[in-house]
């Protein structure tokens, strides 16, 4: 194969999207002071930057080399790239690793790719899967930061020699005493804190986010002003090991077991109609039923054993309280346990989508609880249940997965 030029290479992975105007000096000098205070290390010191390829990993790369870091790119090989560049109108999909490496090489700094499919698919695309068939909705992305980036990938930082790694998430690290702090981006509308709620606190004293001061208009303008080519990539939207968002295709194809029908049932055990596998719901859908009794349904709860989908009107999702399980704590109190046994007020936030909205921990049957002070609708087994400090709504206490949910009185 005849050997491609870097001018070739990089026109051929341009996007078709309007130009990025470039930022003042005046900008860029404080966009990298703002680097050098969220990193708060000295000059020359070594820092991993975690590159995706897209323009918010490249910009935090670009900014650490220009505040004077020792910086080394790595990017993750996750899943079948191959695959990816399958998926029709996509814009340069699958070249997310040729990206980082030719903007590492613009940059200025050592570049190295890892192979980590098989850890992605064990951890995060079979759990994805699983969790499914249980009746649940999973959300991998937290999946995907919880093990192979905040886990595996911390690891070959520090055997790199790295005293931190910094990634392109939106989200601010503070430090308050000896201890590292999670909160919101100063870009609530990027805010990435519900999807990295699982990061330890060991995790988080080793972690930097250099993004967490700026706004995405102003990231895509350094990489205007740094001649990026990825400036103006588009941000993905998918999930990135399911190229062409029918997600219940690639269940079907690990999970066949899941197309396997059953009733939809009534709240009240009326049976209204057939399904053709429980993997085609989660709770508070209401599209796709194919039932008609005279009043909105929805998906109230999800029966995998019996291969049931249970349905009931809209005020059957309130939810009362939760139980959570994998729970991570970054808040005063030693354990989580500990906060709940006190029944410690939080803000619950149950969809990355939703404002929290109050609570109160409990501690009952050996579990942490959430006890909400008005019930809250459409609370999914499967999904994260965020806490925040009602006191400083910006910071993250911590939180875990939804286990099960108790509905409130209808």
């Amino acid at each position: 194969m005849a050997a491609m030029t870097m001018d070739a290479l990089t026109d051929d992975i341009l996007c078709p999207v309007p130009d990025i105007a470039p930022m003042s000096q005046a900008d860029m000098d404080a966009a990298i002071e703002s680097v050098r205070q969220a990193v708060g290390l000295p000059a020359g010191a070594r820092v991993v930057a975690a590159m995706s390829g897209g323009v918010d990993s490249t910009v935090v790369a670009a900014l650490l080399h220009k505040a004077g870091y020792d910086v080394v790119g790595v990017t993750l090989q996750l899943y079948d790239h191959g695959e990816a560049l399958k998926k029709k109108g996509a814009c340069c999909a699958g070249q997310d690793i040729h990206d980082a490496r030719l903007a590492a090489d613009l940059i200025g700094i050592p570049h190295y790719v890892l192979d980590y499919e098989n850890r992605f698919k064990d951890a995060v695309i079979d759990q994805f899967a699983d969790s499914y068939l249980k009746g649940q909705t999973p959300v991998p992305c937290i999946r995907c930061n919880q093990t192979v980036k905040f886990r595996d990938l911390l690891d070959v930082a520090r055997d790199l020699g790295a005293e931190a790694m910094a990634t392109g998430h939106y989200v601010r690290r503070a430090t308050h005493g000896n201890r590292s702090q999670m909160r919101k981006a100063v870009d609530h509308s990027r805010d990435q804190s519900y999807f990295l709620f699982a990061t330890t606190q060991d995790q988080l004293d080793y972690l930097r986010f250099p993004l967490a001061d700026l706004e995405k208009p102003q990231v895509r303008g350094v990489a205007a002003s740094l001649g990026l080519r990825i400036a103006s990539k588009p941000d993905s939207q998918d999930i990135c090991f399911v190229p062409t968002g029918d997600y219940r295709t690639l269940i079907d194809r690990l999970r066949p077991q899941g197309r396997e029908a059953g009733d939809i049932v009534h709240m009240d055990g009326r049976v209204l109609g057939r399904h053709s596998g429980i993997t085609d719901y989660t709770i508070g859908q209401r599209r796709g039923l194919n039932v008609a009794v005279g009043e909105p349904l929805f998906v109230v709860k999800l029966d995998p054993e019996h291969r049931r989908v249970i349905v009931g009107p809209r005020e059957a999702l309130l939810t009362a309280r939760l139980t959570l399980e994998e729970t991570n704590w970054l808040g005063d109190q030693a354990t989580i346990e500990e906060a709940a046994r006190d029944g410690a007020p939080v803000l619950a936030r149950v969809r990355s989508t939703r404002q929290p909205s109050p609570a109160h921990l409990a501690f009952a049957d050996d579990a942490v609880q959430v006890v909400f002070d008005q019930g809250e609708e459409g609370v999914a087994p499967g999904q994260a249940c965020v806490l925040y400090d009602p006191a400083d709504d910006e910071r993250v206490l911590g939180g875990g997965f939804i286990q099960s949910t108790e509905a409130a009185a209808v």
